[in-house]
Order: C-alpha cells, then structure tokens, then sequence
C-alpha cells in the first residue's frame, strides 16, 4: 500500500492560470466554453464569457500596475509568475465553480485594491464593466487575499426556468 498523499480531484472546480497578454480574455471565454459544456451548462455560456472577459480585462489592468517594473510597459513584456512571488504576489487566474443549481466565476489577480464601480459615462471607451457584470450575474463582489484579491460573480443555472422563482435566475437579474 502507497504512503502517499491522496489529492481528491473535484470535476466541479477548474481553474485556469492566465499569461498577461491581450489573448488571455480570449483564453478565459474558450476555458468557460469548455468548462460549461462539459457541464452541460452551454446556456450560460454567453452570460459567462462577457463577464470573465470584464473581470480579466479588469484583472489585467490592475494587475500590471501592482507589479513591480510593469509600468509603462507593455504586456507581452512583462515576465508574469505562474506560482506567487516572493513577496506573495499571485498570478491572474479564472475559476468556475459548479455547485448545481449555481456557477461561480472567480478572477484573481495581485492587486489588492478592491473594484471601484464608476459613475455610468455611455460616451466613455471604458468604465462600464462592472456594470456589465452586475446586470449579467445574480451578484457579484470581491475578497482580499494574501497578495491580492479575487472578483466573482454568481450565475444561476435553473434546469427549468418556469419552474424558477421570480427574480431567480435569468438575464439582467441580480439579487437585491
């Protein structure tokens, strides 16, 4: 018999580590793609894959300016860690969690400075992207963590939705 350790793998919880380049919103849309379908999950996938690709737009951006060295440069220059750093600094990650009848989609990122959503301005380029993730998720919101923080936002993923309660589920809806 091994002496070994055991590492109990849960099919319900992926996670993927993200390269800070443009490409890794186009990464984290193909691992939810992935991630829900093996789920049978794929009516979520359009509700998902807008807000992973907010949160890891938003996680790159803030990413790059809490590392060391990155300012001013450009992403495909800086040499992003895959593990945390010596000061604990943790690498961009997306997660989806499958807890039936719900689906979480978490984003962690070294920064530690919590998102901040700003006043609606619809002639802006940007700044519209928690409110994007507001109305897509049934809630949202965020933790710190050693060296960072993590944003997530709950999906629910009803088998029946005219069995739903009202305001349970379903897009644009998020709870009160």
């Amino acid at each position: 018999m091994s002496t070994g350790t055991a590492l109990a793998v849960d099919p319900h919880v992926v996670t993927c580590t993200l390269a800070p380049r443009f490409e890794a919103v186009r990464t984290a849309r193909d691992f939810a793609r992935t991630a829900l379908q093996r789920w049978g999950l794929g009516e979520l996938f359009d509700d998902v894959a807008l807000v992973a690709s907010e949160l890891v737009t938003n996680a790159l951006r803030h990413a790059i300016g809490a590392c060391p060295g990155a300012a001013g440069g450009a992403l495909d220059d800086y040499d992003f860690p895959t593990q945390p750093s010596s000061d604990a600094r943790l690498p961009i990650r997306i997660s989806l969690v499958h807890r039936a009848p719900q689906v979480v989609c978490a984003v962690s990122d070294p920064s530690s400075t919590g998102p901040v959503a700003r006043e609606a301005d619809f002639v802006a380029e940007s700044g519209r992207g928690l409110h994007l993730v507001d109305s897509f998720s049934h809630s949202w919101g965020w933790h710190p963590l050693g060296g960072g923080k993590v944003v997530w936002a709950l999906f629910e993923a009803a088998a029946d939705t005219a069995d739903a309660a009202p305001g349970l589920g379903g897009r644009h809806r998020r709870s009160a």
